[in-house]
C-alpha cells in the first residue's frame, strides 16, 4: 500500500497512531501488579509487562526517545552533521578475533555467531518446538485484476493449540495466481493490513485524502501479474498482535502456554517472520505455486519483519525492504530519527527481546554485540532490495541513509559469497537506482510507502525470479 507522509498524517489525525512508526519514548512505567487467573493467560498491561522485564534485567530507569514531531523541543535529530562517530562491528571477524577470509568459515563458524547474537539480544529465540500449522482454503474466487484472470484462494492456518487449548491461533493468509498460468510461478508475499483494517482506515478519509494514500496508477498486484507472478498477503497481526499486553496471546502466549517471556524469549518481529515461513510452508504444497521463486516484501513495522525472515529463513528467494528503520535495516547506533530507546519504550518493546531493554539504559547502542548490516548480512547471497522515501515526504524519522549504510556494511559478506555489493559507499542522489549487484537501494520522492519504487524492484527481481516454460517445470517434477 502506497502510505503518505508519516509524519504530516500523524499531525493530521488521519491515521490511528498505533499504525504509525511516528512513535515517542512509551509513557512512565507503572507499578506492577500481576493477575494470572488459572482459567486462562496472564492479564497484563504493556506497562507492567514492561516493568517487570526491567526487574528482571535489575534497570531502574530507561532513557527516554526522541519525539517523532519535528517541531517538539526533544524531537529527533534530523541533522546529518549532527551525527557523532559511531564504530559499526565487523561482520568478517570471529569472536576469536580472527578473519573470516572463506565461506566456509562465514557459514559453519561466523554466521552462527551473529545468528546468536541477535537471538540473544535483539530479536529473541524462537521456541524449538513450535505448534505445527494446519492450512485450510476457505473460499476460491476468479476475478479480472488489471486485464489478467486470476484465481484467488483465501487461507487459514489453524496453528495446533493441544499443548494449550486456552489459545487460539489462525492465520490470515491469501494467494491469487494467473488463472491461465502453464505451470507453477513466482509469487511476492507482502506483510499487510487486513481488508477490515484497510477499510477501518479508508472511512476516515475524504475521496480526495484516500487517492493521495494509496496513489494513481497500477497497484503492486497488477504490477506483479504484469511478471507472470502471483502475489500474495500474509496478516501478521493474526500470528501475534502488535501490543506489549497481547504477548501473553498469539503464538507467543501459546508457546509459552500463556505465561509471560523470559529475557531472550522471541517477540512480535520474530513471531511474523515465523509466520511467513509458515506461509511459505503451504505455498510448499500448492502447485500453482514456484516455492523455490517466493519473495516477501514488507513495509515499516512489516519491512522490518520480512527483513528478519529474509535473514532467518534462506527459502525466501529475494526481499523488498520498504522504509524499515530502526529495527530493520538502518544502522541502530546511528543517531539519526528513530533510536533504540524507542524501541525499549512500551509502545514497541513487544517487538524485541526483554534483553533488548538494556541498551536504552545501563549500556547504549554502541554496546550492541550486533547491527543492522549484519541482520542485512545474513541474507547473503540472495537478493535485497532497501527502499526509503523521501526526506521531504517521509521525514527523517526512518533514516534513509541509514538503511543504505546497512546496505553498504552488509557489502563483505556478500561480496565473500562470490556476489555483487552496492557498488558505492556513497549516499546517491534521490531517485538513483543502485541495483546491479545483489544488495540494491532507491530512495524515491514519496512518502511512507514502498509504491513508488515497486517498478524499480521488479526491475531488479526480474533478475532472478523467472516463469517456468511447461518443459522445464516438468523437469523439475521429474
Amino acid at each position: 500500500m502506497r502510505v503518505a507522509n508519516c509524519e504530516r498524517l500523524r499531525r493530521t489525525g488521519m491515521v490511528p497512531a498505533f499504525l504509525l512508526v511516528c512513535a515517542i519514548g512509551g509513557p512512565k512505567i507503572a507499578a506492577q501488579t500481576t493477575d494470572v487467573p488459572s482459567s486462562g493467560p496472564a492479564r497484563l498491561t504493556a506497562e507492567q509487562d514492561h516493568q517487570r522485564l526491567m526487574d528482571l534485567l535489575r534497570v531502574t530507569s530507561l532513557r527516554r526517545g526522541p519525539n517523532g514531531d519535528a517541531k517538539a523541543p526533544d524531537a529527533a535529530n534530523v541533522d546529518e552533521s549532527k551525527v557523532p562517530p559511531y564504530t559499526l562491528p565487523d561482520p568478517l571477524v570471529l569472536k576469536n578475533g580472527k578473519r573470516v577470509t572463506d565461506a566456509r568459515t562465514w557459514w559453519k563458524v561466523r554466521r552462527p555467531e551473529i545468528v546468536e547474537d541477535f537471538d540473544r539480544e535483539v530479536f529473541g529465540r524462537e521456541p524449538k518446538n513450535t505448534p505445527k500449522v494446519k492450512w485450510e482454503v476457505i473460499g476460491t474466487t476468479r476475478e479480472d485484476k488489471g486485464g489478467v484472470a486470476v484465481i484467488n484462494k483465501n487461507l487459514l492456518g489453524h496453528v495446533d493449540n493441544t499443548g494449550y487449548a486456552k489459545i487460539s491461533v489462525d492465520i490470515e493468509l491469501s494467494l491469487s495466481t494467473p488463472a491461465n498460468a502453464k505451470g507453477p510461478v513466482p509469487v511476492m508475499m507482502e506483510l499487510g493490513w487486513s481488508a477490515k483494517m484497510i477499510e477501518a482506515i479508508r472511512s476516515r478519509f475524504t475521496a480526495e485524502q484516500w487517492a493521495d494514500f494509496v496513489g494513481k496508477g497500477p497497484n503492486w498486484q497488477e504490477q506483479v501479474l504484469a511478471e507472470g507472478w502471483g502475489y500474495a498477503t500474509l496478516i501478521p497481526t493474526s500470528v501475534q498482535a502488535d501490543k506489549g499486553d497481547g504477548l501473553m496471546e498469539g503464538i507467543i502466549g501459546l508457546a509459552n502456554q500463556g505465561q509471560p517471556r523470559k529475557l531472550d524469549d522471541w517477540g512480535a518481529l520474530r513471531a511474523w517472520a515465523w509466520g511467513a515461513s509458515r506461509a511459505l510452508d503451504y505455498f510448499e504444497t500448492d502447485k500453482t505455486v514456484d516455492a523455490k521463486q517466493v519473495g516477501i516484501e514488507g513495509l515499516s513495522r512489516y519491512g522490518k519483519a520480512a527483513l528478519v525472515a529474509m535473514a532467518y529463513d534462506s527459502r525466501f528467494a529475494i526481499g523488498f525492504i520498504a522504509s524499515s528503520g530502526e529495527g530493520g535495516a538502518k544502522i541502530l547506533r546511528r543517531k539519526f530519527g528513530e533510536q533504540v530507546e524507542n524501541l525499549a519504550a512500551t509502545s514497541e518493546y513487544h517487538w524485541m527481546a526483554g534483553n533488548f531493554l538494556k541498551y536504552a539504559g545501563p549500556v547504549t547502542p554502541d554496546d550492541l554485540p550486533v547491527d543492522a548490516h549484519e541482520l542485512l548480512a545474513l541474507c547473503a547471497p540472495r537478493p535485497v532490495f532497501v527502499s526509503s522515501g523521501s526526506p521531504q515526504r517521509e521525514g527523517g524519522w526512518i533514516d534513509g541513509k541509514g538503511m543504505f549504510l546497512g546496505a553498504v556494511g552488509a557489502g563483505p559478506v556478500y561480496k565473500l559469497l562470490g556476489k555483487k555489493d552496492l557498488g558505492t559507499t556513497e549516499f546517491p542522489p534521490i531517485e538513483t537506482s543502485l541495483i546491479d549487484g545483489e544488495i540494491a537501494f532507491r530512495q524515491h520522492t514519496g512518502g511512507h510507502t514502498a509504491g513508488p519504487n515497486w517498478p524499480t524492484f521488479l526491475d531488479f527481481a526480474s533478475r532472478y525470479l523467472k516463469v517456468s516454460t511447461p518443459s522445464s517445470a516438468a523437469s523439475k517434477a521429474e
